[in-house]
């Protein structure tokens, strides 16, 4: 088969099934890569050298980042911190929000700043009286505009400016985002503070962890006098656990206040229906309940022993608590890392990889941590794909995509093509991940530039913004479904405050971006 036609029906094959949302994205993504090979459009080494890019490893290295952050408590510090000041009324309340997760999202990616707030921002709502849902879909959107203030904000971001790079062009600086995307996220807010009631008015399908009333139902359920930062603290935490049948405890002597024979663990207090057992020596029962307190690390190994069912996990516990073991450490190396990133010592890639090896080895993170916390998905969709861009640049298919785009266009100008190849990136951005979209439509618009011989950079930042317009589908981006089941959000809920913001985010990408990267 001709490498051009075979390139282009790859393609429509994997739009299709990223459309279907039938086959798991990992898959696509590998089946891309394996087609070029087969089809002999791509060696083997040039199918497979995503899973080696330096742009791939970058992406991987920032989720230990996040991860860092997270299971540390600094976001939950900083959100508690911040949204708690923020009063009872919504739109203070979303202001507050907007900002707090567009700052995070632009050091520790969207994903990682929805996750990180999500069960705070219920609570805040359920305390205040307001819907979660009111709450929780501004926080996805602030984050999508949040992703645009630096290079670390999302994928996307690095992909452009990699593309700008090996299109003649130049890579776009640490900061240099932030051109677009203070204006961005400033008309977002506005926005969202305007389209309350675009927003449905529906109570979380399910309430998150409240850190403070968990800690204040523990004293009363086990009679403790201990405040909450005794039971659920940065270095040293409780869980609950029940003895499950055939468990190894059955039958042992214990009573409150003793240690087990580690040492590692104490227990507090004990529990045997409604009867609490305090006191004395009691022999332990299938379903007896025990409240533990150790160290959360302790906590964590030993409550995954054979014979005890947790009831909330400690690591889970662990993440509320605000400022844990590490927080100092992780914020160290994040910012060792951003300022890299922003002076250009070293590769984006190499400072990332240096941050995310600090914190393995200060045992801010462990290891098992840092292999869980990366998005796999997201690597093998994005290593899947690059080989497809390579593709459309060696075999010509994107100069043919772009001769048959700059023949419909005439003598419109530079502007009408970037606004074609704008409206090409935000349909598609609906239906399948905006990291994919780039990836398909990069190559286009670097085309189309060369053959009017035009500046790529205008180019690349506006598949930047375009990228971020993930707004009316649950299907767009991974932190629209974050919020979905907590908001109580139906499909066709997203579109009518996701409206108003994709044409927003349109504008700026084709009217506002030209201004600041020329043509």
């Amino acid at each position: 088969m001709d490498p051009v036609a075979a390139t282009l029906v790859i393609l429509v094959l994997a739009v299709a099934a990223f459309v279907s949302n039938r086959v798991p994205i990992g898959v696509v993504s590998i089946g891309v890569a394996l087609a070029l090979f087969f089809t002999g459009v791509l060696t083997l080494p040039e199918a497979l050298a995503g899973f080696g890019d330096p742009t791939v490893l970058f992406i991987a290295a920032l989720f230990v980042v996040s991860e860092s952050l997270d299971a540390t408590g600094v976001t939950a510090w900083a959100g508690q911190r911040v949204i708690g000041r923020a009063g009872s009324t919504r739109s203070r309340l979303l202001l507050v929000i907007a900002l707090l997760v567009a700052g995070l999202t632009a050091l520790i990616s969207i994903n990682g700043a929805v996750a990180a707030l999500l069960p705070l921002v219920v609570v805040v709502a359920a305390r205040a009286g307001i819907a979660s849902s009111k709450l929780l879909m501004p926080l996805a959107f602030a984050a999508s505009a949040g992703s645009l203030l630096l290079l670390t904000g999302t994928p996307v971001n690095i992909l452009v400016s990699d593309f700008a790079i090996g299109a003649g062009g130049r890579h776009f600086g640490f900061f240099e985002y932030a051109l677009v995307g203070i204006p961005v996220l400033a008309g977002t807010i506005v926005i969202l503070l305007l389209g309350g009631r675009l927003v449905p008015d529906r109570p979380a399908a399910r309430m998150p962890l409240d850190l403070v009333r968990h800690a204040r139902l523990l004293r009363q359920q086990y009679s403790l006098s201990l405040d909450t930062g005794t039971i659920l603290g940065p270095v040293t935490g409780v869980t609950e656990v029940v003895v499950a049948p055939r468990s190894p405890l059955i039958g042992t002597r214990v009573c409150a206040g003793m240690t087990d024979p580690d040492g590692d663990l104490v227990v507090l207090a004990a529990r045997r229906g409604d009867e609490l057992l305090k006191g004395t020596e009691f022999l332990v029962q299938a379903g007896d309940a025990l409240l533990l307190q150790g160290a959360w690390d302790d906590l964590s190994r030993r409550s995954r022993e054979p014979g005890m069912l947790v009831v909330d996990d400690p690591q889970r516990l662990r993440r509320s608590v605000p400022l844990g073991r590490g927080a100092k450490r992780a914020i160290g190396i994040l910012l060792g890392m951003v300022v890299l990133l922003a002076t250009g010592l070293v590769p984006p890639a190499v400072a990332a990889l240096l941050a995310a090896c600090a914190l393995v080895l200060t045992r801010t993170v462990s290891v098992t941590q840092a292999y869980r916390s990366i998005s796999w998905t997201t690597v093998v969709l994005i290593a899947g794909m690059i080989p497809l861009s390579t593709a459309f640049i060696a075999t010509g298919t994107a100069d043919l995509v772009a001769g048959w785009m700059l023949s419909m266009l005439g003598d419109a100008g530079p502007h009408a093509a970037l606004t074609a190849l704008c409206a090409l990136a935000l349909v598609l951005g609906q239906l399948i991940s905006n990291t994919a979209t780039v990836l398909i439509v990069a190559p286009i618009a670097i085309a189309v530039a060369h053959s009017m011989e035009l500046s790529v950079q205008p180019f690349m930042m506006a598949l930047a913004v375009i990228g971020a317009a993930a707004f009316l589908t649950p299907i767009a981006t991974p932190a629209n479904l974050m919020v979905m089941e907590p908001g109580g959000f139906r499909f066709g809920d997203y579109w009518r405050l996701g409206l108003p913001l994709a044409l927003f985010f349109f504008a700026m990408a084709v009217l506002y971006v030209p201004l600041v990267w020329p043509f």
